[in-house]
């Protein structure tokens, strides 16, 4: 560590944001200083959709939702992305 860094109290928002914009971290942090980190309980920002579905489809996950006791949304959500992460 080259400097402790001091961070002041501020007023707003703005005020913290110039501040961090016009910092230079390497007058005050080695890299190895730095270490890694991990997030494990940290939820990805979601953000709400409206899709169209055929009735009987919506029905069916539904159904199969039910059968594994979990939220027909969360079931939709599993098989999309079982779809994205899949297909190569």
């Amino acid at each position: 560590m080259k400097k402790k860094l001091e961070v002041p109290k501020f007023k707003n928002e703005d005020k913290e944001r110039e501040f961090w914009w016009n910092l230079d971290l390497s007058e005050y942090f080695e890299p190895d200083d730095f270490v890694l980190v991990s997030f494990p309980n940290l939820k990805p920002t979601t953000k709400p959709i409206s899709i169209r579905i055929p009735e009987y489809l919506l029905n069916r996950v539904k159904e199969k939702a039910n059968e594994l006791n979990i939220p027909y949304q969360a079931l939709i959500k599993q098989y999309i992305q079982k779809g994205v992460f899949s297909s190569k």
